[in-house]
């Protein structure tokens, strides 16, 4: 698409029922054209699935039927990504791409809620923090007089809220207001102590059964042909979201910082199918926004990140179960190089955590630190106790962008 004009931008934003004030605030804007966006892939996104290990020994035999060394696109000897990430791997070829095999937040306890907490927050522990650490990213960069920030979404998630400005924009039929309920009523009921964890363990619950119906879901009568309409269809809707969020980055006065959160990674059964649809959906939504962004993903970085991993393990209805690492990708033109980054403990029963999990070897802020201290400027210091405090025993990666 063509750059958008001021006026263009104001006209497309109103159409969309956008509420984005700093397209009112042209002459305050950054000056700055570096961007960073973050995508939540939410429900525990299974790493050996998106960068399977086609090198270790012990792969195969623990993901039977989940296998993907004859499909994967691969990266070297030791990794591939999914099949439905093509975009990716065209990245991937072009030494854009980066790939975490083995990462995790601080967090052990694999509840959802307790986890996103974490990762969103920043926090080293549960309800460590109520603001999330992209929000205090950005108020260290206002606080310089530079850049706008967007979420999107029906509400703002945790990882963007705090009393940094953010404006908002709700993408209609792609958003379903209603699951955005109990993550409302999780932040209500966030601080408190009775109710609280109690309220986070009823939600756990309820996602855990709401999961299982969905997965058991009868498609044997869906023609082959309406399952493939059906997917196209969605990642067309998706790869449209990310051209638009494209449109609003490179208009006037538009922002340098987005988050964007993808639900329903919780595979628990039918793993093969669902995954795959899932990643078609990422990968739609990814190739959106470098398609739409043209000469300026040159100057973009995209984060891809989910709260904890899944078992190394397939369980006795073609999932997996929560489990602790897993993969996160760092994306964009301006990459340095290429390649894994982060150390892999492989899929030994010895190495496995707890004897069940993929161990992980590289704590998420770590790569949240370089990255934002390379695509943004952020100073160790403010790092280390603004945006994710207490944290100074955590390097940030270096030389990532």
């Amino acid at each position: 698409m063509n750059m958008l004009s001021r006026r263009q931008a104001l006209i497309s934003a109103a159409g969309l029922g956008l509420s984005l004030n700093f397209l009112a605030r042209t002459a305050e804007a950054a000056t700055s054209s570096r961007r960073l966006i973050f995508i939540n892939c939410r429900g525990a996104m299974d790493g050996l699935s998106v960068a399977p290990p086609v090198g270790d020994p012990d792969y195969p035999d623990l993901r039977r039927g989940l296998v993907l060394t004859d499909t994967a696109l691969k990266l070297d000897s030791d990794f591939g990504l999914h099949p439905a990430l093509t975009s990716v791997y065209a990245l991937a070829q072009a030494g854009q791409a980066r790939i975490a095999p083995a990462i995790a937040t601080p967090d052990r306890a694999r509840s959802h809620f307790e986890a996103q907490d974490v990762l969103e927050s920043g926090s080293s522990v549960v309800y460590g923090a109520t603001t999330g650490w992209l929000n205090r990213a950005v108020g260290a960069l206002q606080a310089r007089g530079r850049l706008n920030a967007l979420s999107i979404g029906a509400t703002a998630p945790l990882v963007m809220r705090g009393p940094a400005e953010v404006s908002s924009w709700s993408p209609g039929a792609l958003v379903n207001p209603q699951a955005r309920l109990p993550g409302l009523l999780m932040d209500l009921y966030r601080n408190d102590p009775l109710l609280g964890p109690a309220f986070a363990r009823g939600l756990e619950t309820e996602a855990m059964a709401r999961e299982a119906m969905r997965e058991d879901l009868d498609m044997s009568a869906v023609a082959p042909a309406d399952l493939k309409a059906y997917a196209k269809q969605g990642q067309d809707a998706s790869r449209k979201l990310g051209d638009t969020l494209a449109d609003f980055m490179k208009a006037p006065g538009g922002p340098q910082i987005a988050a964007i959160s993808l639900d329903g990674f919780d595979t628990h059964a039918n793993q093969a199918g669902l995954i795959a649809a899932r990643l078609g959906t990422l990968d739609a939504v990814i190739d959106g926004i470098q398609k739409g962004l043209g000469p300026d993903w040159a100057n973009t970085v995209i984060i891809v990140a989910t709260e904890f991993g899944r078992t190394a393990r397939v369980n006795g209805t073609g999932g997996t179960d929560h489990g602790t690492a897993s993969t996160a990708m760092v994306l964009g033109g301006g990459l340095k190089r290429g390649g894994v980054i982060g150390d892999w403990p492989t899929l030994k029963s010895s190495a496995l955590f707890e004897n069940r999990d993929l161990a992980p070897t590289l704590d998420m802020r770590a790569l949240f630190k370089g990255a934002l201290a390379d695509q943004l400027g952020l100073d160790r210091q403010t790092l280390d106790t603004v945006v994710f405090p207490d944290s100074r025993s955590v390097t940030p990666l270096s030389g990532l962008i």
